[in-house]
């Protein structure tokens, strides 16, 4: 289980301005514009940790998992949201599975909790949900599941779109999934599945050009199942 206070470098008791502080300072090393380059990984942590200080319910309850994490003897937390029935646990463990590396036993359980229906948003704070749908959906297309990686890259991306998390990352989810509608999606759907997951792009800040050939990517699709291909 993450140590929030510990990846910010501040102590349990510290304030909104403290901790604000030592989010930004930590953030100049990831940010390209002095680096050269973004970790992207490093980047969502430290969000996702300085999201959860500011809030005061979120705070309450990282510091009382985490306390009983690092106390209590005998305590394993996977072994205690393993343990719980409710979706908002199989959320977290969800989570704790892929950032502990043990991304097949995530796909597991996401996928007896309803897969792509299983909305996972009512039971984590925002940032938490959309890091785990864009690492889940990562895992997925490695394992030449596209589709499924398709529909969780396509409601991050309209979250995004209503209201900005990602930020300096967005471009990078952009091309990640026009790397999977041009090159992997089609061959693992029919055509009106198709054009459901291209319409569903479409308004969401791509360029012209790539609208553009979301058109043509409909229309040669209808054109399809009209002549019965």
């Amino acid at each position: 289980m993450e140590n929030y206070y510990k990846l910010l470098g501040v102590k349990p008791g510290a304030g909104a301005v403290e901790i604000k502080k030592a989010f930004r300072e930590k953030a100049k090393k990831y940010h390209p514009d002095l680096t050269g380059t973004a970790d992207a990984e490093a980047m969502r942590r430290l969000i996702a940790a300085y999201e959860a200080l500011c809030d005061i319910e979120r705070r309450f309850e990282h510091d009382r998992f985490y306390s009983a994490y690092a106390k209590k003897p005998g305590f394993e937390y996977r072994t205690w949201l393993n343990e719980q029935t409710d979706p908002a646990s199989k959320a977290k463990l969800v989570f704790y599975e892929l950032l502990r590396l043990n991304e097949d036993r995530a796909i597991e359980v996401w996928r007896e909790n309803g897969g792509i229906n299983f909305q996972m948003e009512k039971h984590l704070p925002r940032g938490d949900w959309m890091d785990l749908c864009y690492l889940l959906a990562e895992e997925l297309d490695k394992r030449g599941f596209c589709f499924e990686a398709f529909k969780l890259l396509a409601v991050i991306l309209a979250e995004e779109t209503r209201r900005p998390y990602f930020n300096l990352f967005t471009p990078e989810i952009k091309h990640y999934v026009l790397a999977v509608v041009k090159k992997r999606l089609k061959e693992q759907v029919d055509n009106e599945t198709w054009i459901d997951c291209i319409q569903s792009l479409i308004g969401m800040g791509f360029t012209e050009a790539e609208e553009n050939y979301f058109k043509e990517s409909i229309s040669t699709a209808l054109k399809e199942i009209r002549a019965g291909v």
